[in-house]
């Protein structure tokens, strides 16, 4: 078989990297060893941060000026959508005839084989099978449940959502290893409830999360029936850009290292880059990384280091020092890949905003990359 393209990986990126290159008619055929299986994550974005393409069907809930508790209750300034999974999936469309069902044992730029022994050609390869994880990798982990409307309330406490609750109303002590509440709507009677470590090498068990939560909800007034659907998280945040090589397969999604290492955040941006990647198939490489991108990537990284070097005590003040930046540096932080100046006035200020010692621990983890974190485990932000 030879098509104008391949795509391996029918996730969120791969699949609607396959979805827009059909529309753009390309001729695509993608690769995945169960290209059925229904999508179960809770994926959400800024809303401002998804296509217009992208029909409002796929959103399950907006909420207008989620809130954060850092060293205080904080309001975030920018609308947040918790997208419907299977609406997004199935508004993904691609031809049944361009999927193909096997396991890639080889894949190189012009060809793929399986694991049956098939080879595969085409023009492009396109690799979106998701973060590779190595020994050494920073990984975000969640454990939630999804709780009805009444439970909520008593987890919100007033507020639409909680982005980030980092209360110690979880059970633990200024010297652990900090964890926050993540609580949105996914519909009108649903809400996912999630106690998130953002950052760590490694990441906080699931065991240790879900006593957390429980123990948080307990102090809320919250009682569990036991029947509750539950979301357990852990992928890796700090993928590597791939020099482009000659033999490589084109890297996209979190396996081209878009996702943001210091939120854990990559759907929004998948969905955006397919088209962008559609339209420069000739040079795609250029297109997924122009030099600014690649500028930003490395302040992002900067962030990383930092994040994982925070001790447990100084990771609120650096988060209340965030949320108090003005949205427009907030947004260019969060979400803009090629804003260069915007990210460096981002975090310039808060830097010029942190107490002393926090701005020595930012300082020393800009200036030597690879730092390693003085603690086991760390977190901060929540992502998908």
């Amino acid at each position: 078989m030879t098509a104008e393209v391949l795509v391996l990986g029918l996730g969120p990126a791969g699949r609607a990297l396959t979805h827009r290159l059909s529309v753009h008619s390309i001729d695509v055929r993608a690769v995945d060893p169960h290209p059925r299986r229904t999508w179960t994550p809770t994926y959400a974005a800024w809303r401002d941060e998804l296509p217009g393409w992208l029909p409002d069907s796929v959103i399950g809930a907006v909420v207008d000026r989620p809130e954060a508790w850092t060293t205080k209750r904080q309001l975030i300034g920018r609308p947040y959508a918790v997208l419907d999974t299977a609406a997004l999936q199935a508004a993904l469309t691609i031809d049944p005839g361009a999927v193909i069902e096997g396991t890639v044992v080889e894949a190189m730029r012009d060809r793929v084989v399986l694991a049956d022994g098939t080879m595969l050609h085409a023009q492009t390869v396109i690799d979106a099978r998701g973060a590779v994880r190595g020994p050494r990798t920073a990984e975000q982990t969640a454990f939630g449940y999804v709780v009805g409307a009444e439970a909520a309330r008593s987890v919100l406490d007033g507020a639409d959502a909680w982005f980030m609750d980092w209360r110690t109303d979880n059970g633990t002590t200024r010297h652990d290893s900090p964890s926050f509440l993540y609580a949105v709507p996914l519909s009108r009677n649903e809400f996912l409830v999630e106690e998130t470590c953002l950052v760590g090498r490694p990441g906080l068990s699931q065991r240790v999360l879900q006593s957390r939560l429980d123990a948080r909800l307990r102090s809320r007034g919250v009682d569990l029936s036991g029947n509750e659907r539950i979301e357990r998280v852990r992928f890796p945040v700090d993928g590597r850009r791939r020099r482009p090589l000659s033999r490589q397969p084109v890297a996209f999604g979190a396996r081209g290292a878009t996702m943001h290492p210091g939120t854990g955040y990559s759907v929004a941006t998948s969905l955006s880059l397919a088209d962008v990647l559609a339209h420069s198939l000739d040079r795609p490489n250029r297109a997924l990384w122009p030099a600014q991108a690649v500028s930003v990537d490395i302040l992002r990284r900067a962030g990383l280091r930092t994040l994982l070097n925070l001790a447990p005590d100084q990771v609120s003040p650096f988060f209340e020092a965030f949320f108090d930046l003005p949205t427009p540096l907030q947004r260019a932080y969060l979400s803009d890949r090629s804003d260069l100046r915007g990210t460096m006035r981002a975090m310039l200020t808060q830097f010029a905003r942190l107490p002393r010692e926090l701005q020595i621990v930012t300082a020393k983890s800009a200036s030597v990359p690879g730092v390693r974190s003085h603690f086991r485990s760390n977190s901060t932000i929540m992502g998908e």
